[in-house]
């Protein structure tokens, strides 16, 4: 039961019809660029705001409490866009997502290890995460085909309320996922102080902190770059048309480097960062090519970027001792958003000056002095 709530929740949580059409929607309600840019920043400093905390909140209360009220924060957020359609109704909306996805990040992952631990199943950790990050993916893209039919019929209050339906789905879920935790793991533990043990073990424990700065530093450089693919794509001449199939193709790419998490594992350090530096000089081969047969490599590079990113997660639990989990997952979290934000204003500063493939070759450089770090260490990546 455990392992297929986990991988239930992870499609559902991404199976959001409103995804691809919400900037439509703002669009059309009459919201300027400059607008929408205020609503997505309002997003990313909720989120941030809220990661440390909610992890403590999760490392005291219950995780799965948590897990199942952030898809229905989610799902009130998504209600408010389609019934009140309106710059304050959206800035609510992404509140109420960004506290949503607050409460899963370090919750998610802390139940999933802590559970696969008590059943001596440790070792299933990055196989389970890799197949559920996948899972993910797989949900996004669905919800991009699902919605097409269904917006066409109904326009934004149907991609409305099955984006509501699918996070009461998801929250359901979270009830089905087992929690065996003792008073002395939680419910007696003070909430400050279970936050300061977080927060102290990620600063002074190095090898904590090694692990929370690899999670962040690998997941998010191309987690950002994703967000770019379109616009690369229209450099090398693909048509808009066949623009979504590219995204499609570098999502594949990121698919399979999560479905390979289980067999690599193990993957001995060196081998980790040379796998690290060879996809930052594949993304870079790729951007730079100037040709849409250059995606290929894109989406290579982002399978071995998830894997990585799966991996470092590993790591990084396997690190975590006493009862702040979830706490130290959401400080990688919290590493991992303002990496990205980072990265969005390191590609924008340069926008103006360097075509999109320069810049993604650019943006993918720190992958390389993270591999010659990596490969200093001792340690195995997935140990």
């Amino acid at each position: 039961m455990l392992v297929a709530s986990l991988y239930v929740y992870a499609f559902l949580s991404e199976f959001i019809l409103i995804y691809p059409v919400y900037t439509l929607l703002f669009a059309d309600t009459g919201m300027s660029v400059a607008q929408t840019s205020s609503l997505f920043v309002i997003w990313s400093l909720t989120g941030m705001v809220l990661e440390v905390p909610s992890g403590a909140w999760a490392d005291t209360v219950s995780r799965r409490l948590l897990l199942c009220l952030g898809p229905l924060l989610a799902g009130l957020g998504f209600a408010l866009w389609v019934l009140f359609p309106s710059y304050w109704a959206f800035a609510a909306g992404f509140v109420l997502w960004g506290a949503a996805e607050a409460l899963g990040s370090g919750s998610y992952e802390a139940l999933a290890y802590e559970e696969l631990e008590r059943r001596g199943q440790a070792g299933r950790y990055a196989g389970v995460m890799g197949r559920a990050t996948s899972l993910g993916l797989a949900g996004a893209a669905s919800a991009i085909g699902v919605a097409v039919p269904v917006f066409g019929a109904g326009g934004y209050p149907a991609v409305g309320v099955a984006s509501v339906l699918a996070c009461v789905l998801c929250a359901a879920t979270a009830l089905t996922l087992p929690e065996h935790r003792s008073r002395g793991d939680a419910g007696d533990r003070r909430y400050l102080a279970v936050l300061m043990e977080g927060v102290t073990l990620a600063r002074a424990d190095r090898g904590v902190l090694r692990a929370v700065l690899l999670v962040s530093f690998v997941t998010a450089i191309w987690g950002a770059l994703e967000e770019y693919v379109p616009f690369l794509g229209t450099e090398t001449g693909v048509p808009k048309a066949a623009i979504p199939l590219v995204v499609l193709l570098v999502w594949v790419g990121a698919t399979a480097g999560g479905l390979l998490a289980g067999p690599a594992e193990r993957m001995p350090v060196r081998a980790y960062a040379l796998m690290l530096a060879l996809a930052a000089l594949a993304m870079a081969a790729g951007a730079m090519g100037g040709h849409p047969a250059g995606f290929v490599l894109i989406a290579l590079a982002f399978g071995a970027f998830q894997l990585a990113g799966v991996l470092a997660d590993v790591r990084l639990q396997e690190r975590i001792t006493g009862p702040a989990r979830a706490t130290v997952t959401s400080v990688a979290g919290l590493g991992t958003n303002v990496v990205t934000l980072g990265v969005y204003a390191a590609y924008g500063a340069a926008s103006p000056y360097a075509s999109h493939g320069v810049t993604f070759a650019l943006l993918t450089l720190p992958y390389v002095l993270v591999a010659l770090l990596t490969a200093r260490s001792r340690v195995p990546a997935g140990q």
